[in-house]
Protein backbone atom coordinates (compact mmCIF):
# COMPACT_ATOMS: atom_id res chain seq x y z
CA UNK A 1 0.00 0.00 0.00
CA UNK A 2 1.78 3.35 -1.08
CA UNK A 3 1.66 6.17 1.83
CA UNK A 4 -0.13 8.61 0.29
CA UNK A 5 -3.05 6.05 -0.47
CA UNK A 6 -4.86 7.17 2.79
CA UNK A 7 -5.07 10.87 2.20
CA UNK A 8 -6.29 10.35 -1.53
CA UNK A 9 -9.00 8.47 0.03
CA UNK A 10 -9.21 10.87 2.72
CA UNK A 11 -9.51 14.00 0.22
CA UNK A 12 -12.09 11.98 -1.87
CA UNK A 13 -14.47 11.63 0.91
CA UNK A 14 -14.04 15.44 2.00
CA UNK A 15 -14.66 16.13 -1.61
CA UNK A 16 -17.70 14.30 -1.75
CA UNK A 17 -19.19 16.17 1.39
CA UNK A 18 -18.58 19.62 0.26
CA UNK A 19 -20.20 19.11 -3.02
CA UNK A 20 -23.38 17.28 -1.07
CA UNK A 21 -23.29 20.46 1.37
CA UNK A 22 -23.30 22.39 -2.13
CA UNK A 23 -26.21 20.40 -3.19
CA UNK A 24 -28.28 20.91 -0.50
CA UNK A 25 -27.40 24.63 0.27
CA UNK A 26 -28.01 24.97 -3.20
CA UNK A 27 -31.76 23.53 -2.94
CA UNK A 28 -32.15 25.53 -0.56
CA UNK A 29 -31.58 28.67 -1.79
CA UNK A 30 -34.01 27.37 -4.58
CA UNK A 31 -36.93 26.96 -2.31
CA UNK A 32 -36.05 29.97 -0.17
CA UNK A 33 -36.27 31.68 -3.81
CA UNK A 34 -39.18 30.25 -4.50
CA UNK A 35 -40.75 31.43 -1.75
CA UNK A 36 -40.06 34.33 -2.18
CA UNK A 37 -40.85 35.57 -5.53
CA UNK A 38 -44.39 34.77 -3.82
CA UNK A 39 -44.30 37.40 -0.97
CA UNK A 40 -45.72 40.45 -1.41
CA UNK A 41 -43.13 42.95 -2.72
CA UNK A 42 -41.84 40.68 -5.27
CA UNK A 43 -45.64 41.02 -6.36
CA UNK A 44 -45.44 44.48 -6.01
CA UNK A 45 -42.06 44.60 -7.80
CA UNK A 46 -43.21 42.20 -10.62
CA UNK A 47 -46.39 44.42 -11.22
CA UNK A 48 -45.22 47.47 -11.71
CA UNK A 49 -41.68 46.27 -13.55
CA UNK A 50 -42.62 42.75 -14.93
CA UNK A 51 -40.34 41.06 -12.68
CA UNK A 52 -39.54 39.73 -9.66
CA UNK A 53 -37.05 41.46 -6.84
CA UNK A 54 -33.43 41.45 -6.97
CA UNK A 55 -33.39 39.54 -3.74
CA UNK A 56 -35.01 36.86 -5.08
CA UNK A 57 -33.29 36.83 -8.59
CA UNK A 58 -29.97 36.12 -6.62
CA UNK A 59 -31.80 33.16 -4.07
CA UNK A 60 -32.73 31.31 -7.20
CA UNK A 61 -29.52 31.76 -9.38
CA UNK A 62 -27.02 30.81 -6.41
CA UNK A 63 -29.38 28.06 -5.76
CA UNK A 64 -29.42 26.92 -9.47
CA UNK A 65 -25.20 27.48 -9.52
CA UNK A 66 -24.70 25.76 -6.07
CA UNK A 67 -26.43 22.59 -6.92
CA UNK A 68 -25.27 22.15 -10.22
CA UNK A 69 -21.26 22.74 -8.85
CA UNK A 70 -22.24 19.91 -6.15
CA UNK A 71 -24.14 17.52 -8.24
CA UNK A 72 -20.82 18.28 -10.47
CA UNK A 73 -19.05 17.17 -7.64
CA UNK A 74 -20.91 14.27 -6.59
CA UNK A 75 -21.02 12.52 -9.91
CA UNK A 76 -17.51 13.35 -11.15
CA UNK A 77 -16.34 10.80 -8.64
CA UNK A 78 -12.82 10.30 -7.00
CA UNK A 79 -9.53 10.11 -9.27
CA UNK A 80 -7.92 7.11 -8.02
CA UNK A 81 -4.43 6.25 -9.58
Amino acid sequence: MHPSSGRTHNKGIMNKAISLALLVGGIVLIIYGISASDSLSSSFSRFFTGSPTDKTMWLLIGGIVAAAVGLFGLFRGSKSP
